[in-house]
């Protein structure tokens, strides 16, 4: 990887200020051209897909949770390949980049594989408060790498989007903690309601996105709490994390754990979950870690943004068939 001897050689992060989509007038309907297709599509269209996300949502609440994760399954290797050709495309080119030595034969096995994660996980949402209560659904390995850790100030969770990582946040609540997390919400206004409405349900905390969460998250973690951040990101359709032996940059959730942690003294506590067959699942805890001292002020930005990246990258990288963001652009 090519480490950057400067902080001049290195990209700015620009801050990024989340904007809720416009909700055009009513009376819009009756208005020019442009006006009133932005309106149709947010008054007609769009409240006919409010209604069928809401359906499908609560009908799928209503099902065994190994019948709504196999619907997922079968819908994901359905819909992804005839649907979403252009995604599949750039799976299909990361996998050549990122496992350069395995067969054609391999890649595809990886990539059906990640198309039925990628299902379960979305019809798996309507049921999270079930699948992830105390049970044998879910092996926990090493929470005292979280427990200890929170016993002595606050903690940043530093989550990957494998397996199921929606089931992270009950069980820290579980544990005692009040997590709070900063997400982006789903496009269309049912989906974002039905994702708010869970994740307080479930106990989450929820921080303004982009910008706006970084004051909320500082105040939180300087009281000795617990916020959760995902280090592995998609942005726009393109990968920001991990680096995958790209230069170290400042625009990704990498950067921001670590500011948050020199800013507040929080320790870091990675951790993942892994599908093992159907509904099932492992949980991991991955050793905390505590971001060596600093003479100046900012002096290990790189330094620590590559360590934190050495620690979650050989972890996507051994589970791209889980991984959600594998068919964004490298």
């Amino acid at each position: 990887m090519a480490v950057p001897t400067k902080k001049t050689d290195v990209k700015k992060r620009q801050a990024w200020v989340y904007e809720a989509p416009p909700s055009p007038p009513i009376l819009d309907l009756f208005a020019g051209t442009e006006r009133r297709r932005a309106a149709y599509r947010y008054h007609v269209t769009g409240n006919i897909q409010n209604v069928l996300d809401l359906a499908v949502h609560f009908g799928l609440k209503a099902l065994p949770i190994d019948v709504c994760s196999g619907i997922g399954a079968w819908l994901g290797t359905f819909a992804i390949p005839r649907w979403h050709q252009g995604a599949v495309k750039k799976a299909r080119r990361n996998l050549k980049r990122l496992l350069p030595n395995a067969t054609e034969e391999e890649h595809e096995a990886i990539l059906k594989r990640n198309w039925q994660n990628q299902g379960r996980v979305m019809t798996e949402f309507s049921i999270i408060g079930r699948l992830a209560k105390p049970s044998r659904r879910v092996v926990w390995h090493d929470l005292e790498r979280i427990t200890e850790p929170k016993k002595k100030g606050p903690v940043i969770m530093v989550g990957l989007h494998l397996g199921n990582w929606e089931i992270l946040g009950p069980k820290l609540v579980e544990l005692g903690f009040e997590p709070s997390a900063n997400y982006t919400p789903p496009t269309g206004r049912a989906r974002a309601w039905i994702a708010d409405r869970l994740r307080v349900k479930l106990g989450y905390r929820l921080m303004p996105p982009g910008k706006d969460g970084i004051r909320p998250a500082i105040k939180i973690l300087k009281s000795g709490g617990v916020i959760s951040i995902f280090c592995d990101e998609g942005f726009a359709g393109k990968i920001r994390g991990p680096f995958f032996d790209r230069p170290p940059h400042l625009e990704g959730n990498l950067a921001i754990v670590i500011r948050l942690a020199r800013m507040t003294g929080a320790t870091i506590c990675p951790g993942y979950i892994l599908r093992k067959d159907r509904a099932n699942f492992e949980a991991f805890a991955l050793p905390p870690i505590v971001l060596p001292p600093e003479e100046t002020a900012g002096e290990r930005l790189i330094d620590d943004i590559v360590l934190l990246n050495s620690v979650i990258e050989p972890v996507i990288r051994a589970h791209l068939d889980q991984w959600y963001f594998l068919d964004n652009a490298l």
